[in-house]
């Protein structure tokens, strides 16, 4: 027997009536055994900017070998007002139990751009439980650069191999048909890729193209032209592809970090192909890269003031985050702090008001922070299984300091919701606002070390989250996987 790893690298890239659904309707999880060559795509969610959305997760789990609950986190969107909707177990609900549904009903009044869902619960998104979320701007101010606005190519990198659009090879496998992506000459795409990975990060590039970033982590930025992008699990890069070169078949190639890395027989690979070239594999090379995708090249399209004074501690509440990590335990730590899940969510915690925000539970993983301050994070890079990615829910923040730089930017830093910490030299610092009331976990997405204690949960204005007011449904969500037992 053969088992797969699979760890979702997405390239969007078909026309957006090809999306699935879009701003309602049901998302069935269920068990589905894959082949080593066959196919696998998770349903692509589609909206646009203003829209409210009715998803119903039903779930129809069965197999008893794996995890039967479940949780959906809407990765990147703020949930203000719909704090309960979003989705990681332990923290604002509990699991779904198999043979129920839950409808997460939410709007999104200000957010546009590349977004996607996943499991939030254990490791299940590593199995699979995971898709593309697009909420387009119909006024996009990008909307000159591309002649077409391309939407959904799956790939999807296991650590032995990368399949894209469900399609790949693996080392001393067959050869196997790769994906297609069909250009017409002289056309101008946007392309969404979504790093679903549940660790590697990977060196993304499509051979004798440049790529014209221009959104990362749904925030425009000022077109920047790169010949490569590194994205790391969970983040975001949209970028404009001049299908400017002679008719052929080129590479399109996702290196990952570790594992199986390199092109050797086409894996890791997939195939851009324009109109009137012969449907055979690339002979184009990969040449050396000149100008590689750097976090801190980039600036926001719309600059925002950094809040706080422009220096480093410039912030109301100054909070520095120590990774650590016990080989005897195997556990992960943030100042000397394993997260574990907790029983009872930490939303339940603050609306029962049997607890004060200082007695929410796990004990030293819950900070508590009062509204409308000026947070300012450091998170110290080179801990054990660096480079991790870091994401903070119902937040954009400003990258003061990015992985790879010893510059501090207080005037117009990117915004993003993922930031890679870097290495033992790195001091990644971000700040943001406590304007968007709600427990917010933050977490490496390297699911397997969230899992494993990688996590902080910023118990933010708890006064204000103590008036909420959940659907029933949500409610019956507790009981329910009390009585169901789930381990």
């Amino acid at each position: 027997m053969i088992l797969l790893t699979f760890s979702l690298l997405i390239l969007l890239s078909l026309p957006a009536a090809l999306a699935g659904f879009g701003s309602s309707g049901d998302l069935i999880v269920g068990n589905r055994f894959i082949s080593p060559d066959g196919f696998s795509r998770s349903a692509v969610l589609a909206g646009s900017s203003g829209g409210r959305f009715h998803l119903n997760v039903v779930n129809e789990l069965i197999d008893p070998a794996m995890l039967r609950t479940t949780s959906i986190h809407w990765h990147g969107l703020f949930q203000r007002g719909s704090q309960w909707a979003d989705g990681p177990a332990g923290v604002t609900q509990c699991p779904i139990v198999p043979g129920s549904s839950f409808l997460y009903q939410f709007q999104v009044p200000d957010q546009a751009g590349t977004f996607w869902y996943h499991s939030h619960h254990q490791t299940q998104y590593c199995d699979g439980l995971r898709g593309a979320f697009v909420l387009y701007d119909p006024h996009d101010p990008h909307h000159q650069l591309y002649h077409t606005p391309t939407l959904s190519a799956g790939a999807l990198p296991i650590f032995n191999s990368t399949l894209i659009n469900g399609k790949g090879r693996f080392a001393g496998g067959p050869p196997v048909d790769l994906a297609v992506i069909h250009v017409e000459r002289n056309r101008r795409y946007r392309f969404r890729l979504i790093s679903m990975s549940c660790d590697p990060n990977y060196i993304f590039s499509i051979d004798g193209h440049t790529l014209t970033v221009i959104e990362v982590d749904g925030v425009n930025v000022q077109p920047h032209t790169v010949d490569s992008i590194q994205i790391f699990a969970a983040q975001r890069v949209s970028f404009v592809l001049n299908a400017n070169r002679p008719i052929d078949n080129y590479w399109i190639r996702a290196d990952p970090n570790f594992g199986n890395t390199g092109f050797a027989g086409g894996i890791n690979s997939a195939v851009l192909r324009y109109h009137g070239a012969e449907p055979a594999d690339p002979v184009t090379e990969r040449l050396p890269f000149s100008s590689p995708f750097r976090e801190f090249d980039l600036r926001p399209l719309f600059p925002e003031p950094v809040p706080g004074r422009p220096e480093v501690g410039g912030a109301d509440i100054n909070i520095n985050l120590e990774i650590g990590f016990d080989s005897q335990s195997t556990r992960f730590s943030v100042n000397n702090a394993t997260m574990i899940q907790p029983t009872v969510p930490v939303l339940l915690q603050i609306l029962s008001g049997a607890r004060t925000p200082q007695e929410l539970m796990p004990p030293g993983s819950i900070y508590t922070l009062p509204r409308n301050r000026v947070v300012e994070l450091s998170i110290p890079g080179g801990s054990a299984g660096s480079p991790h990615p870091v994401h903070f829910h119902g937040h954009t923040f400003h990258v003061i300091r990015s992985a790879g730089s010893s510059e501090y930017n207080y005037f117009d830093p990117i915004q993003r919701d993922v930031v890679s910490i870097g290495e033992a030299t790195d001091n990644v610092t971000i700040r943001f606002v406590t304007d968007n009331a709600g427990p917010w976990i933050l977490h490496c997405h390297i699911d397997f070390h969230r899992a494993l204690g990688f996590a902080v949960v910023f118990a933010e204005d708890a006064e204000r989250v103590a008036a909420l007011e959940p659907p029933p449904a949500w409610h019956e969500l507790c009981p329910k996987y009390e009585a169901f037992g789930e381990q």
